[in-house]
Order: C-alpha cells, then sequence, then structure tokens
C-alpha cells in the first residue's frame, strides 16, 4: 500500500475513534452526577467523619465541595470523557487492530481477534481490580498522613481526578501480558532471555507500578507490582505453551517426532532459546533438514 493510502487510513480510523468517543462522552455528560456516585463509592468513608456510606447525589453535594465557578463542568465533562475512553475500548482497540491487519502475515492474522478479546478484558479487569481493590487502601494510606496535623477539605476535582487516575493507569498496566506475550511468540525477545533475565524484569515492574501509580504510596505499588507480577508469569507460562505446541507441530510434519520423547525434546526447544519465530516457515526447520541429512548419511 502507499504511503499517503496509509495515512489516509490512519486518518480514517482516528477520526472514527475521536468521533465515537465525543460522541458517547455527550452522552455520557449528563450522566456525571451518577457515574460520579459510582465512582466515589469505594472511598465514601473518607469523605464523612462517621464513614457512613452515601447513597445519592445530595448526599455526595455535602461532603464534596468545589472552588471556582468552571470547575463542575470541567469535573463533568472530564468524567464522562475518561468513561466513553472505556465504554469505547471495544471500539478504538479493534481500530489500532484493523489499521495494522494489512501488514501482518496470513499465519498472524490469526491471532486479532484473540488479541481484540484478551485486550478489552485486561484493560476492563484493570479498572475493576483498581475499583474493588486499590481505591480504598490508597485513599486510606493517603489520607492517614495528613490527619496527625492537618483536616483535609474533600475537593471534588482532586478527589475524583485521583480516582480517575488510579482507573486508567491500572487498566493500561493490565495490558502486559499482551506485550510480553507477543514479544517471545514473534521471537522479538527471546523466551529465554525473559527467564533467565527474572531479577532485572522484576526491578522493571516495580519501576513501572511506581511511574503508573499516581502517588507515592507504596501500598498501592506494592499491589499493582503482584497484579502485575501475576500477569507476566502467566504470560510467559502461555507462551511457552504456544511456543512448544508450534515446535511439536513442525517436528511432526517433518517426521521427527518419535512418540513420547518428543515433549521432551519440545521443552528443552523451549528452554534452550529454539530459533522460534511468527512465520509458518521459520523455527525448527534447520534441525529437522540435520536431521534427516545425517539419516540419509547413515
Amino acid at each position: 500500500m502507499p504511503l499517503f493510502d496509509h495515512i489516509g487510513e490512519l486518518r480514517r480510523r482516528l477520526t472514527m475513534i475521536i468521533v465515537t468517543v465525543l460522541a458517547s462522552s455527550i452522552v455520557l455528560f449528563f450522566l456525571a452526577p451518577s457515574l460520579i456516585l459510582v465512582l466515589v463509592q469505594p472511598v465514601t468513608e473518607y469523605l464523612t467523619e462517621a464513614g457512613h456510606p452515601i447513597g445519592s447525589n445530595d448526599e455526595l453535594a455535602l461532603v464534596l465541595n468545589t472552588f471556582n465557578p468552571l470547575e463542575g463542568f470541567t469535573l463533568k465533562f472530564k468524567v464522562a470523557l475518561v468513561f466513553s475512553f472505556v465504554v469505547c475500548c471495544p471500539i478504538w482497540i479493534w481500530q489500532i487492530l484493523g489499521f495494522f491487519l494489512p501488514a501482518l502475515k496470513p499465519n498472524e492474522r490469526k491471532w486479532v481477534i484473540p488479541t481484540f478479546f484478551a485486550a478489552v478484558t485486561l484493560f476492563v479487569a484493570g479498572a475493576l481490580f483498581c475499583y474493588f481493590l486499590i481505591l480504598d487502601a490508597a485513599f486510606g494510606w493517603l489520607l492517614a498522613q495528613s490527619e496527625d496535623f492537618s483536616t483535609v477539605i474533600p475537593s471534588a476535582a482532586e478527589f475524583i481526578d485521583t480516582i480517575l487516575l488510579f482507573e486508567v493507569g491500572f487498566g493500561i498496566a493490565f495490558e502486559l501480558p499482551l506485550v510480553v506475550f507477543y514479544l517471545t511468540v514473534f521471537n522479538i525477545v527471546p523466551y529465554k532471555k525473559l527467564r533467565e533475565s527474572w531479577r532485572m524484569v522484576y526491578i522493571v515492574l516495580m519501576v513501572v507500578c511506581a511511574m503508573v501509580t499516581p502517588d507515592a504510596n507504596p501500598v498501592t505499588m506494592l499491589l499493582m507490582f503482584a497484579a502485575m507480577l501475576a500477569l507476566y508469569e502467566g504470560s510467559l507460562l502461555l507462551s511457552r505453551i504456544v511456543l512448544a505446541r508450534r515446535l511439536a507441530r513442525k517436528k511432526r510434519e517433518e517426521g521427527e517426532e518419535d512418540g513420547g520423547d518428543a515433549d521432551e525434546g519440545v521443552d528443552a526447544d523451549v528452554d534452550g532459546d529454539a530459533d522460534v519465530d511468527g512465520d509458518a516457515d521459520g523455527g525448527a526447520g534447520d534441525d529437522g533438514s540435520e536431521a534427516q541429512a545425517g539419516t540419509r548419511d547413515d
């Protein structure tokens, strides 16, 4: 495809994403008060002295404060925009994948649909993980730092901005398994290298957690690190299974699989950083050719 056709395709898909997100934002703008009420539910105990739950917008208005005339409109639009970004994630993720689809080889295109569903699921899972497990612990630790010397005035903008940053940050961070999976399956970074460099990888994950979390809260960082570590190890396990099956299939095609010993050979090839990539013609072909040549010589 010529360069200008690529640019036109990119413009078309970006326009579709922007129009969809903005259109849904306008609709969600009128629902923003209810969305804000849902957002603050995990932290309502820190908004009232008695820690009672807040069940209506009238009750919420008694504890949250705005400090300038534009703050209410800006906050409602921001909440609507972020919720639109989350609600429309199937659309913009599909548009991104669709833009790269023509560049993929036929045997690589089979990953597009699973990637789409995995990306949407992981993003939503990250947001839900943050909502149900992180927000309460994070706000509890943060507000406890001020209680010894000051009184926290609940600012609507500050509270809701912090919650939105947490939600988006965790949603994006939970996409890590997809990145790791494709780095290994397409042999961009060999499986063996990631497996052997686990200490360095864990340090990088901790740095990423510190960058993604909007606060310097060690509780939040540790919870995110635990989640990302589990996702990382799970993606490596899935990558190992895919690579092992690919090697087994290629060895069957070359007639080199010998019953029960084949599985051990496949595991050894995966751990030994076999030359496996995403192409159908790559991988273990050289080993099979040499084995066949040796058989002919005998």
